[in-house]
């Protein structure tokens, strides 16, 4: 292992033995400065974030200020990790809960500070450490978010980014100073890394790919979904795990529908990312583009049906597409990830719940309907780590973040996240 990489794995290790000890409040107090220094700077680290990645400004702006509101969130969250007394019949009767240490994050471009912070956050005000191997593209994300911690005051070492490629993560994973790993990415990069983790004893967390149902009823609100779908398909030019990717419409309202969905999903036309009126971008890298291309073909030549082409206009950049899928199509086994939507024709509700639930994933869905029983019907047997009702998906620093099924395991999020990390101990004894 490279002497610097190995340097800062040990400076994770040194600072955790004495971040520990760190009062949680004391904790809280960093964190709501980092966030103020986020917020105030969300223009600046925005155009980081565009530069790399090329989201549109705009939402690249709001990723930061989302990103402060959530670190407000753990600052002024309840401590649940202080010591809990159970009634018995001992003296000591308690259950503490011990942070692990220094933790790895595998995380990807799509959300480069987003994604990191919701990890890395609710870690650090655990107790632990963080060393971030952040994608090849976002270093500067990286550099940016340590640079953020050192200035709120929080003391060397408590996070760092490696500037490190995959081939580095299975040696830092191995790492004795290393004690945990938090990855999201593709289920190729989750099983190989939850694999070294599992051979060396080690927790993982998994948030990965999705294929989310968007489901609309024959007495949902019509205009209001069809402008929700497309966004929910083609924020982030639909390099999000939780975009919508299969619309599964009642056949009763086909007709009505389609028409109106199709009109708000030409309205994403790609632009400068840097013009904030800007919606849709390019996509993150030719490679990427290249694989969406290669799906599309795929699923034209099993069957699929152009609704709107996927037009390619540059080496990132594509008009999106909207094809009609049937039942078998092997694209359906897959995740989309870009600016290509999937609709399927149901003719009932049961029908429309076994599409939904006819993946290997089960990361969240959405269900437009505004009948009572119909929502619990759902609610109750969609397999995914959220359900949404007459709402698109996104994530909120309130609740549990995770998934099902190949979508990963553990949560993110909410005060659970804040048990991931640590060992659950018990004191008993007179």
């Amino acid at each position: 292992m490279e002497q610097l990489i190995e340097n800062k794995l040990i400076a994770a290790d040194k600072a955790f033995s004495e971040w520990k000890k760190v009062p949680f409040e004391d904790r809280q107090k960093l964190i709501a400065k980092a966030a103020e220094i986020l917020k105030n700077n969300s223009e600046k680290f925005g155009k980081i974030i565009t530069k790399e990645m090329n989201k549109p400004i705009s939402q690249s702006v709001a990723e930061v200020e989302k990103s402060a509101l959530m670190m407000n969130y753990y600052a002024d969250a309840e401590n649940i990790l202080k010591p809990e007394k159970v009634d018995s019949e001992y003296a000591y009767s308690e259950i503490h809960y011990v942070p692990k240490g220094a933790i790895l994050g595998v995380m990807p471009w799509n959300f480069p500070f987003w994604q990191v912070l919701r990890f890395a956050v609710p870690a650090i005000l655990a107790g632990n450490t963080v060393v971030l191997k952040h994608a090849s593209i976002c270093f500067g994300s990286g550099n940016a978010i340590e640079e953020v911690f050192l200035e709120a005051g929080f003391p060397k070492g408590i996070f760092q980014n490696l500037e490190v490629g995959h081939k580095e993560v299975k040696e830092i994973l191995e790492h004795d100073a290393v004690k945990g790993v938090s990855l999201t990415g593709s289920g190729r990069a989750g099983g190989e890394v939850a694999s070294i983790a599992g051979l060396n004893i080690k927790k993982s967390l998994l948030e990965l790919g999705g294929s989310d149902a968007f489901i609309v009823l024959d007495d949902a609100d019509l205009d209001t979904a069809a402008k929700v779908g497309a966004q929910a398909r083609l924020q982030n030019c639909g390099q999000t795990c939780v975009a919508a990717k299969r619309f599964i419409i009642d056949e009763k309202i086909e007709d009505v529908f389609l028409p109106k969905f199709i009109e708000e999903y030409k309205k994403f036309v790609p632009a400068d990312p840097m013009n904030k009126e800007t919606k849709i971008a390019g996509m993150a890298r030719p490679d990427l583009a290249d694989d969406l291309e290669k799906q599309f073909q795929k699923a034209l030549e099993n069957g699929a049906e152009i609704i709107i082409p996927l037009e390619r206009i540059s080496d990132i950049e594509f008009s999106p597409g909207l094809i009609r899928v049937k039942e078998g199509n092997p694209i359906l086994q897959e995740e989309l990830f870009g600016p290509l939507g999937m609709v399927m024709i149901a003719k009932n509700d049961e029908e429309a719940l076994q599409m939904a639930n006819d993946i290997p994933f089960g990361l969240s869905n959405s269900v437009w309907t505004a009948d009572k029983d119909r929502q619990l019907f759902f609610i109750e047997n969609l397999e995914s780590g959220t359900v949404n009702i007459n709402r698109m998906t996104s994530s909120d620093p309130r609740f549990p973040f995770g998934g099902t099924k190949a979508s990963g395991y553990g949560t993110e999020l909410s005060l659970l996240a804040l048990k991931e990390f640590v060992t659950a101990k018990t004191i008993v004894g007179n």
